[in-house]
This record gives C-alpha cells, structure tokens and sequence, in this order.
C-alpha cells in the first residue's frame, strides 16, 4: 500500500515548507516505517491540506491510501470527520475511511510539549522548565497555551534560539522521541496505528 500524508504546516515558502517535510518524515522513520516512508506532503495552511487530501480521494487507485493530517485546533470530543465537520465546515468525503482523517490534538506544539526530555536537549541550560506544561491529559489543553508555555519556558534562551512556529518548530519536531508522544497523547497513538495498518 501506498500512504501519502497531507500535512498541515510549512506556509507559503518553499523553503518551510521542506522544513516541514524534513520534520515529519524524520519522526516518522523513527516510528519503525524507515524502510516503507509514506510520501509527506507539506501543503501549508489547513485549507490547502483538505482540498489537496479530498483531490486525491477522488483520483486514488486501489493501492494508494492517503491521509489528511491537521491541527485540530480545539480539544476535540467528536470522532476526528465530525469534528471538521462542526470546527471547518469540511465533508467527510465520499469514499474517506474513518482514519484517513488523523488530528494534532489541539496543534503540532501539543507533540513537542509531550517530549519535555527532547526539550532539555534541544534547548539546554537555558530551558526554563517550571513553565512547560506537564505531560498527562495535554490533548485537553488550547493550543494558545501550549504556544505561549512553550515561549516562556524558552524566553531565556535568547534571540532566534526560543521556541518559534516555523522553521524551529520543524527542527524540534525532527528531533522527538515517538515513544513520549505514543505514550502520552492517544490522538498520536492513533496515528501509529493506522501507519501501521495501512504501510
């Protein structure tokens, strides 16, 4: 089976947006799916992400599985369809398996949060890790909190070495550790799974 990954992230700049690849692609080789990739697509905002997914449900052959990966934005308590249904007004499209929809729970930082160890390491001395928000129940929480703890814990670090969306998120996000996420956030436990089920 061949999986292609549309994934939120990576904005207008083609350099992001391989920033964006590099990060998710290296985190899922540590998974165990190194020799059997799925082909990650950075599609930039999550609008983009939809419609690329939804064009290629329609032209998929029979050995091809693609799925739609987005930041659900808000905690969640529908199934991950219905969700995008009552959040972005999205269809679940004809002929789209329950998984092929797959959430970050509430965001990407929700991931990064999970491995406060790949924290220490990344950032250093510098990491003020009284401000990072602890690992249990972190699905729950607002990406707005997530964002702005992940500031504060690294607002000491200086200049371009803080914690920022973009090109520094995609760097962390290649560096994690899959079995903190896998442990602790069961949206990413989700994910594993249907990788699993479908590579």
């Amino acid at each position: 089976m061949s999986v292609t990954i549309y994934v939120e992230g990576g904005g207008e700049s083609k350099e992001l947006r391989t920033r964006c690849r590099e990060g998710f692609s290296k985190l899922i080789k540590k998974l165990g799916f190194d020799r059997r990739m799925p082909r990650i697509v950075a599609c930039g905002g999550r609008r983009k992400a939809y419609d690329m997914f939804c064009n290629s449900i329609t032209s998929a052959k029979n050995d091809e599985f693609p799925i739609l990966l987005v930041d659900s934005e808000d905690p969640i308590a529908l199934s991950p369809w219905a969700h995008l249904k009552v959040r972005d007004k999205w269809d679940h499209p004809v002929g789209a398996e329950d998984d092929q929809a797959q959430l970050m729970v509430a965001c990407m930082e929700t991931w990064i949060m999970a491995d406060h160890l790949t924290l220490r390491k990344v950032f250093g001395s510098c990491l003020r890790e009284s401000a990072l928000i602890p690992v249990k129940n972190l699905e729950d929480r607002s990406r707005q909190e997530l964002l702005e703890a992940l500031k504060s814990a690294t607002n000491d670090c200086g200049k371009y070495r803080g914690y920022d969306k973009g090109t520094r998120s995609f760097q962390i996000l290649a560096e994690l550790n899959p079995k903190s996420l896998d442990d602790n956030l069961p949206y990413f436990h989700r994910f594993r799974e249907t990788l699993g089920k479908h590579i």
